[in-house]
């Protein structure tokens, strides 16, 4: 029997919004696992960390799992039967604060490919954050051995169109937090385990005509809710994780055989509540979460020339209540065959700052 993706999707978020609005809590003293919240991609990250309304790849399970429901099949204009499903591999790595000189690093891996079976595209990602290795020491401030904490998340993906030009996508995380390992005098570790979801809309008019103007296959508008879950408690502490509502838009100023030229802009609002001791449930921490100062706003471009060569630049900023981090991103990005390998560069404002001089490499694998 053949499953209509509309209907799992409409189910399986309807599960989870009821499942978590019991549980799901914003406190003081911001959130758990911010890792989830790193762009995974150089792609995006050299375009100023956007992508919610681009999500025209497999890394879409970040930015917002809706773009997934856009591909299904690759064209074949010799033979359209025999067009082959979508697949792609992803791989991300980046050296973490190296202004620090610590042992920290960030790396990503995912796959999809589209199912008839489904209608839609299943994608399945790794995100594992290493945090370096530590000391362990006694009461007496003697030392007892060494350890290493890391963070990791599994997700699972699913896109669809449900609508004329219109995708929906959900994504299941299971997170663990390895801070500390278990103590003699305490009996505990400092590990947090939790899980979490994603829901996003993506909205890719191809045609549109507003006033006589046709805009069709021009823009596109994209939403993601992400990381909405039961807070991570370590021991006796417990944060919640980084629930964030993501805006995007792109739009493609310039296009011929030969150039290729995006605009795209990203707002995020974090919405933790972190001005009492009072912990919100869902839906209520989704409107108290307004109420924390500041947002983050990005853009960035991106030129192609010949869909073999691209040149990309963008800029990051938040107020000081959320990090204080502003930075100008600029990436690289080389097509050959069935690989696509990506570059991006962090240029702070600030002298040393600990994200300046940040590279990231990734590679995408199209398996046309």
């Amino acid at each position: 029997m053949k499953v209509s993706g509309k209907t799992i999707i409409v189910a399986v978020a309807l599960i989870l919004m009821s499942a978590t609005s019991l549980n799901l809590f914003a406190q003081a003293g911001g959130a758990a696992v911010p890792f989830l919240l790193i762009s995974p991609d150089a792609r995006a990250s050299g375009m100023g960390e956007v992508g919610t309304a681009i999500a025209d790849d497999i890394n879409a399970i970040h930015w917002n799992p809706a773009g997934l429901g856009f591909h299904d099949y690759y064209p074949n204009p010799a033979d359209p039967d025999a067009a082959n499903p979508y697949r792609q591999f992803a791989l991300s790595f980046s050296k973490w604060l190296p202004q620090f000189n610590a042992d920290l690093f960030y790396s990503y891996m995912t796959y999809g490919q589209f199912f008839e079976e489904l209608d839609g595209t299943i994608a399945a990602n790794f995100i594992y954050m290493n945090l370096g290795e530590f000391t362990m020491t006694s009461t007496e401030g003697q030392t007892i051995g060494k350890f290493r904490s890391g963070e990791f998340a599994l997700g699972v993906s699913y896109g669809t169109i449900v609508a004329e030009d219109l995708g929906v996508g959900v994504q299941l995380k299971y997170i663990q937090s390895n801070l500390a390992p278990a103590t003699v005098a305490t009996g505990s570790a400092g590990i947090g385990v939790s899980f979490g979801f994603d829901l996003g809309f993506l909205w890719k008019p191809q045609n549109l005509d507003i006033l006589g103007l046709k805009v069709g296959d021009i823009f596109s508008l994209g939403m993601n809710l992400q990381n909405i879950g039961p807070k991570m408690t370590y021991r006796n502490e417990a944060d919640p994780l980084p629930t964030s509502l993501r805006l995007g838009t792109a739009i493609k100023l310039f296009e011929n055989e030969y150039n290729d030229l995006t605009f795209a802009f990203d707002y995020a609002k974090l919405l933790v509540k972190r001005d009492s001791i009072d912990s919100d449930p869902l839906p209520k921490s989704l409107i108290t979460g307004w109420a924390n100062k500041g947002q983050e706003l990005s853009f960035g471009f991106e030129y192609w020339y010949e869909k073999l060569i691209a040149l990309r630049a963008g800029y990051f900023t938040e107020p000081s209540a959320l990090g204080n981090r502003n930075f100008w991103n600029f990436g690289l990005g080389v097509r050959y065959d069935m690989f696509e390998l990506n570059f991006s560069y962090i240029n702070t404002i600030e002298e040393n700052h600990p994200l300046a001089n940040t590279m990231r490499f990734s590679m995408l694998v199209d398996f046309r």
